[in-house]
């Protein structure tokens, strides 16, 4: 198997227009992030995936693409993202974009004509009459135009579906691939990657998906390591290990281990599941344990219900924050042993919660307008980073302007700048783990450890053992130097709600 990079990478995802604003409006762009690259390497990402920076309307945060091969004009242009892409090889850091195959946007060039010449209606799912489907936003699936046909949106009404049924696609998102690859993106993450084919019945998971993603292997096989990552949300194991064969996607997100409850039966059944879909393909698993969709880990473990449900359903539910605190710490160095790749979720890092309490008329997800206000949407996960100083906007940007969303002032104690000085804060954590990470972890596999229910232990091929503890009592730790623990240790014991990782080699 070759040891190509992506199979034990730490990837790092930055939600652009929260990351960092390097011209003052509010909103975080490629200026500001190129700004940021150093804290990065420092970090210690070896990848960035971006959220998608082409122009669109942003009805669903730029989901909604109206040109896949520009960049959007307030992240910045084209030739600032050319620059981003070199100035991050020059410090070994790749670069992964995303990619929305499902749908497009009412404001593409494509769509536009649709409207206007019905003759090119086939790239898209128009039809006279609407069947029953709902959105996956909530309210209807189905927008009837000025003629009287109706066409198909999964999403948002500004996000049309694609027909995968028509050549024109195939060969438009082939090219597509080869835009960004000839500019050294090193691979793309691909956006609802099992919906892109539709029966008169179904939208997901249809069998025919698996030769849009053979065609596209070639492509990035036809260029040197580039990798294809699918976002893939299904129940089936086995459904889900077929976009991982050979000849298909690279990898996939992990998202039962992202949706785990913080209970060590469970972790354990997800981890072994994972491991063992992953093993006859030969992929390397992925581990997540948020992005910009999900409620942030320091939030949901503090919950009594510490499992994910799309759909705000845990949305204001008391959260204990100092111990959500420090199961997310523990929760980040069991991500980060496990044998295959890491993605870090921006603010992850910096144990940053989930913002509940937005004003209703500052939130911009769909969920949350299309739900009738029921949903709050995603818009909590996705609040600007604070860097530095003691009030908003927390060095988000150069002066003072409003970032698009607001920040809390408790914020000010989770700043990057606050943070670096306290070797025990969840920055030091990161960095320090990912730093240990590279020497020790990655890609391979794991034995597990006996021990009592309560506790996940494994060595991994390097020698390194970890131990989370996730039960109600201190439990002994094997012999051997510890190389970097969650939280303090109870007389050389571990503690409940956190992890220990002890050196491949006992110290002499």
């Amino acid at each position: 198997m070759p040891n190509t990079w992506w199979r034990g990478a730490a990837i790092y995802q930055v939600y652009l227009r929260s990351f960092a604003d390097g011209n003052g409006d509010g909103v975080g762009d490629l200026a500001g992030l190129r700004s940021r690259l150093p804290y990065l390497k420092d970090l210690g990402a070896d990848a960035i995936w971006l959220n998608p920076w082409y122009p669109s309307p942003m009805a669903d945060g730029g989901y909604d693409v109206a040109d896949y091969r520009d960049i959007e004009p307030v992240f910045g242009t084209l030739a600032e993202a050319e620059a981003f892409i070199t100035e991050a090889h020059e410090l070994d850091i790749k670069v992964i974009i995303d990619v929305v195959p499902n749908h497009s946007s009412t404001a593409s060039a494509w769509f536009q004509e649709a409207l206007t010449d019905p003759s090119t209606r086939d790239r898209f799912w128009f039809r006279d009459e609407p069947n029953d489907w709902r959105s996956i936003f909530g309210g209807p699936a189905w927008t009837q135009v000025p003629d009287g046909q109706w066409y198909l949106h999964l999403f948002a009404p500004e996000q049309p579906d694609f027909n995968w049924d028509n050549p024109e696609v195939h060969a438009e998102f082939e090219d597509v691939l080869r835009f960004w690859f000839d500019r050294g993106v090193d691979g793309v993450r691909i956006d609802s990657a099992a919906l892109l084919l539709k029966s008169d019945t179904a939208y997901e998971d249809l069998d025919g998906v698996h030769d849009v993603y053979r065609r596209w292997r070639q492509v990035s096989d036809s260029y040197d390591e580039r990798v294809l990552i699918g976002e893939l949300w299904l129940p089936d194991q086995e459904r889900f290990a077929r976009y991982l064969r050979p000849d298909e996607l690279h990898t996939a997100f992990n998202f039962d281990f992202l949706s785990c409850p913080w209970d060590p039966a469970e972790l354990r059944r997800v981890i072994d599941l994972t491991l063992a879909t992953h093993a006859p393909v030969g992929a390397p698993p992925t581990w997540v344990l948020s992005n910009h969709d999900v409620t942030r880990p320091v939030t949901r473990y503090g919950r009594a219900d510490t499992s994910f449900a799309h759909g705000g359903a845990l949305h204001g539910t008391p959260s204990d924050a100092e111990l959500g605190y420090r199961r997310a710490r523990a929760a980040a160095l069991l991500a980060m042993a496990l044998p295959g790749g890491l993605y870090v979720y921006q603010g992850e890092e910096l144990g940053l919660p989930e913002v509940e309490y937005l004003p209703d008329e500052l939130r911009q997800d769909p969920m949350y307008a299309r739900s009738g206000g029921t949903n709050p949407g995603r818009d909590g996960c996705r609040v600007p980073l604070p860097w530095s100083g003691d009030e908003p906007p927390f060095g988000f940007g150069p002066g003072r302007t409003e970032p698009w969303l607001p920040q809390p002032e408790s914020w000010r104690k989770l700043s990057a700048e606050a943070q670096l000085p306290d070797l025990d804060s969840m920055l030091n954590l990161y960095r320090t783990g990912l730093r240990l990470r590279r020497s020790y972890l990655g890609d391979g596999t794991l034995s597990w450890l006996p021990y009592s229910p309560a506790v996940l232990a494994f060595t991994r091929d390097s020698g390194l053992t970890c131990v989370t503890n996730l039960g109600t009592e201190v439990v002994p730790l094997p012999a051997g130097e510890i190389l970097l623990t969650s939280g303090p240790l109870e007389d050389g014991a571990l503690p409940p709600d956190t992890t220990a990782w002890l050196a491949p080699h006992p110290a002499s």
